[in-house]
């Protein structure tokens, strides 16, 4: 990284916003961010994750179980000191600023995640201006990324899973606008959503998104593979036979 990167990823970082270029630089690969009931994350946060995502079915279920939607947030930053995107909604421009006023006052973890409006536009704009992360979701058109990154949206959530319904390719719009936006130093990221299969998951990485949104299920599967179970097992073995003959003593090891 040259001195200028270094000097302007700094600035990013004093503002709490760095954009998908300046993340490249620093982060292994594309980000994973889990979607669940916080009992069911806590787990899983030191397992390769970027943060913790919601969106408005989530938060219904979850407040039903646990309470008040402030009380469900606390809950979430209990069990991480990683960011999470928090989902509002409302009417108009004025009704998400002050919605999303009330939750960035608790922590700076929190990120704004805000469907794609007309009004939400205004919303994205004016959240910019003050530093805060956002993402922009219900995206299903390159015209709608677009739109949403030049007003200010921080990340872009194309969803995939439902282009199956209607028999099209489900990271086609990922590869849309990963090609558009991919001369642009400073253009947003593209987080994958609406991801609900191992399947969907690695094409949704192959094709270019800087990120992927995923139930924590769907990770556990991400993590599997028959192969790896059948080598590890011989592997294992091998050790332990190791283990038998004597030859691992110096070690604290037992099985």
């Amino acid at each position: 990284m040259t001195k200028e990167e270094l000097s302007k990823f700094k600035r990013s970082r004093l503002m709490g916003i760095m954009n998908a270029e300046e993340n490249k630089k620093i982060s292994a690969g594309p980000d994973i961010w889990l979607a669940g009931d916080p009992e069911d994350l806590k787990s899983m946060m030191n397992k390769g994750i970027k943060g913790i995502v919601t969106n408005t079915v989530v938060l219904k279920d979850m407040t039903d179980k646990y309470g008040s939607i402030i009380d469900l947030t606390k809950r979430y930053l209990d069990i991480t000191d990683k960011k999470i995107a928090i989902e509002i909604d409302g009417h108009s421009t004025n009704e998400l600023l002050d919605v999303g006023e009330t939750f960035t006052k608790i922590s700076d973890q929190i990120i704004l995640k805000i469907p794609m409006t007309s009004y939400a536009l205004d919303a994205f704009s004016e959240l910019k201006k003050a530093n805060i992360e956002t993402f922009c979701t219900t995206i299903f058109s390159l015209n709608q990324a677009v739109i949403a990154g030049n007003a200010g949206a921080t990340h872009v959530l194309p969803f995939c899973e439902p282009f199956l319904e209607v028999n099209q390719d489900s990271t086609k719009l990922v590869r849309d606008i990963k090609a558009t936006f991919d001369s642009w130093e400073n253009r947003p990221f593209i987080t994958a959503a609406l991801v609900r299969s191992t399947t969907t998951a690695h094409k949704a990485i192959r094709d270019g998104a800087d990120g992927i949104i995923v139930f924590w299920p769907v990770f556990e599967e991400m993590i599997k593979s028959k192969l790896t179970d059948e080598w590890n097992q011989t592997f294992l073995d091998n050790w332990n036979g190791i283990y038998k003959s004597g030859n691992l003593s110096d070690l604290n090891y037992k099985p």
